[in-house]
């Protein structure tokens, strides 16, 4: 990526993240995820449901904290005003990107590549456990990986440059996925393109509807095979 300084759009605060908000976020999230980890370790069979309390707990604890230390929701680019516009936006987005995903697709299929097994998700059978899993993996997930990603992180390194702050939001993402073998190609480009919506766009609602909806058609694919 070429880092060009002026992306940023008119009223785009999101570069006013500072040291206080960034370690408490990281603390609280690293300290949700270890209790979700332990209380699924133990042998909890509704997985699902505890993935999307640590995901709420995590939105809730993040804005808070964005509220004390910072300006408010403005400062991460989620103010009430921006939302539906940057809904419209990622829709835009969402279906460019869409465009893209399925001519990559057609090229490696015309080389002999499938690469419809890298993104299957393992569905649940159960049809009460599949609405949940939309739920928290196409909602509750992405609003709160969103906040803490592009929000908090690329919020913080943000003025220090579009660089830093790029390499570092997409670098702690794809890290902080698990990944069980192989390149991680769904979330390195899932990375780039979340970032790069948030800076050109200056509105966090934007990659929250990228993100959501991408998860969403992975959920229906895997479904449908």
């Amino acid at each position: 990526m070429v880092c060009i300084q002026g992306f940023k759009s008119a009223g785009m605060e999101t570069d006013r993240i500072r040291i206080n908000a960034l370690l408490v976020s990281f603390a609280m999230v690293i300290l949700v995820e270890g209790a979700a980890m332990i209380i699924v370790a133990k042998g909890c069979s509704d997985i699902m449901i505890i993935l999307g309390c640590a995901r709420l707990i995590e939105i809730i604890v993040i804005i808070t904290v964005i509220i004390i230390w910072e300006q408010g929701l403005p400062s991460i680019g989620l103010a009430p005003s921006m939302m539906a516009d940057g809904f419209r936006k990622g829709l835009i987005w969402s279906t460019g990107f869409g465009i893209v995903a399925l001519f990559s697709f057609a090229i490696l299929f015309l080389f002999g590549i499938n690469p419809a097994p890298s993104i299957y998700t393992n569905m649940p059978v159960v049809h009460s456990k599949i609405v949940i899993f939309f739920l928290v993996g196409g909602i509750l997930a992405p609003v709160a990986e969103e906040i803490f990603f592009r929000g908090v992180i690329y919020g913080f390194f943000r003025k220090w440059g579009v660089c830093l702050a790029f390499v570092s939001s997409v670098l702690i993402f794809v890290i902080a996925h698990h990944i069980v073998a192989g390149f991680p190609v769904i979330q390195v480009a899932g990375g780039i393109i979340f970032t790069v919506a948030y800076e050109i766009e200056g509105n966090l609602m934007v990659p929250i509807t990228i993100h959501s909806l991408g998860n969403m058609v992975l959920f229906i694919i895997s479904l449908l095979r």
